[in-house]
């Protein structure tokens, strides 16, 4: 069947949209069978879709797929030289314990650029347009970063330790497919010691969140295992608030994917001091220095300062 199949088609997250496409109709479908979509106090009901919040997701993860092309493609030619120049050894791409090493330690560099995504700001600006949403669906998986640079550089470890650069690209593409069902609330919790090591929609979910107790928990992308280990680790205890604690207020794909850089810009170029610019970028999001903070910050400011 796959040579059937154009090899630039061939990448794994592309194999899988008949797959999305699938879980995503039923799960539309379930959502139809609802009589209304929200609960009386104006919150989206469990599972609920809004026609405009899914269009604007599938089209965002349609752009990221060829933003992402473009990266891996460039990157390609620097994990190919660290690879075959750099690296002490080079695994054999046929062996199973190449792939293991792959899986799990892109899965261990996932997590700590996920961390990092929600604790510095200018990476944050990318990974914001993911929480974006107030609707916890398989739409959601879909509403995709389009600048995936921080995910390019977190990987570079693997092809300096010998992991051949297909290796690191499929391990990633697999890493994102099985996160697309993690986005659901149809599904409760799991068998116990499966929710010990993997990452479920419930612990997914509690990621999402807006709530307090549920900010910047739970960044794992297959294993829990990491956020339980580096005590970011948190379970649910009641339905999340989805989206971001200062909601964008749109559907604009171009407006939810930039607009924090243009929050970042402005207070850059605002701020008095050299250590004001530098940690209103590198700082975590909501960051201001105590002297300048004010009451009366421009709406788009910080809009996105914590996922919700």
């Amino acid at each position: 069947m796959l040579d059937s199949i154009p090899e630039q088609l061939r990448e794994p997250t592309v194999l899988a949209i008949p797959f999305f496409a699938l879980m995503l109709g039923l799960e539309l479908f379930a959502a139809a069978r609802l009589e209304q979509s929200h609960d009386d106090d104006g919150r989206p009901r469990p599972g609920a879709y809004r026609r405009e919040d899914a269009k604007a997701s599938i089209l965002m993860g349609v752009v990221s797929i060829g933003t992402s092309a473009v990266g891996k493609f460039l990157a390609l030619f620097v994990y190919a030289a660290l690879f075959a120049y750099v690296a002490p050894w080079q695994l054999p791409i046929g062996s199973w314990y190449t792939w293991v090493i792959g899986f799990v330690g892109l899965d261990f560099l996932f997590y700590w650029e996920h961390r990092i995504a929600h604790r510095v700001r200018l990476v944050w600006a990318s990974h914001q347009a993911h929480h974006s949403s107030e609707y916890y669906n398989f739409a959601t998986a879909l509403r995709q970063k389009w600048n995936p640079t921080m995910s390019l550089i977190m990987w570079l470890p693997l092809p300096l330790l010998g992991v051949p650069p297909a290796v690191v690209f499929a391990c990633y593409s697999l890493n994102l497919i099985y996160q697309f069902w993690v986005h659901t609330e149809h599904i409760g919790t799991m068998w116990r010691p499966f929710e010990f090591v993997m990452n479920t929609p419930s612990h997914h979910r509690v990621h999402h969140g807006s709530d307090p107790e549920y900010l910047d928990r739970n960044y794992g992308g297959v294993f829990i295992v990491f956020d339980r280990i580096f005590g970011s680790f948190r379970p649910e205890t009641h339905r999340p608030t989805y989206g971001l604690t200062k909601p964008v207020g749109t559907h604009n794909i171009w407006t939810l994917e930039t607009h924090e850089y243009v929050s970042v810009f402005r207070d850059v170029r605002s701020a008095p001091t050299i250590r004001a610019k530098l940690g209103y970028v590198f700082g975590p999001p909501g960051w201001a220095p105590r002297a300048t903070e004010r009451a009366d910050r421009s709406p788009l400011s910080h809009s996105s300062g914590a996922p919700r």
